[in-house]
């Protein structure tokens, strides 16, 4: 496409995410790496929340999450998922569709034990989503898996990463007068040839 330059360039939509974020990362002063993340439930309503997404590899998205939460729950449901990442100060969005699997492996063990001992031993505490008595309740439960656990957790089995591997990955930016600038990115399947086309604001 002979219009697709500048911030749009690029022959690799990761490629340009990274930028991206990297951009955000100067610009924003918290979470540059939020995002709204989207899933369904059994009955097929949607849910969505902010978690911060760790990594964006050659072909997926990767973020991390206890797997007995309701997102995972809805994740391994339904196998997809969609997010926005937008950056107010840079007046950009990126939006994404794909496919879901878990990443439990190596992978999740080098992020877990990259983490500050307090968010580690926090994950062990933590029964994601369930209810709660109260804070003073979870505090004990960190002061009993800190005891039982020391200064070197392992990763929690029932914690781990997700990946989403996009079908579909759109790049949009502020315009004039709200004539926004939006180029989508479409493969039928991971593996498959990204076709590309601009859309209307």
């Amino acid at each position: 496409m002979s219009d697709r330059s500048g911030i749009f360039a690029g022959d690799d939509p990761f490629e340009i995410a990274r930028i991206w974020l990297a951009e955000a990362e100067a610009a924003e002063v918290n979470d540059p790496n939020a995002i709204a993340l989207s899933t369904v439930d059994a009955d097929g309503l949607p849910n969505a929340r902010m978690v911060l997404l760790k990594d964006i590899e050659d072909a997926g998205f990767v973020f991390y999450t206890n797997y007995g939460s309701a997102k995972a729950q809805e994740l391994d449901n339904a196998r997809k998922a969609a997010f926005v990442m937008h950056w107010k100060s840079l007046c950009r969005q990126i939006r994404v569709r794909g496919t879901v699997t878990r990443e439990s492996g190596p992978q999740a063990d080098a992020y877990y034990a990259s983490r500050s001992l307090k968010s580690r031993l926090g994950a062990w505490a933590s029964n994601q989503s369930q209810p709660l008595e109260s804070r003073t309740a979870l505090m004990a439960e960190v002061a009993r898996v800190t005891a039982s656990h020391g200064t070197q957790p392992e990763r929690p089995p029932f914690w781990g990463g997700y990946r989403i591997t996009p079908v579909e990955i759109e790049f949009w930016a502020d315009g004039a007068f709200r004539l926004h600038d939006r180029f989508v990115w479409r493969r039928s399947g991971p593996g498959d040839v990204w076709s590309i086309q601009r859309l209307s604001p």
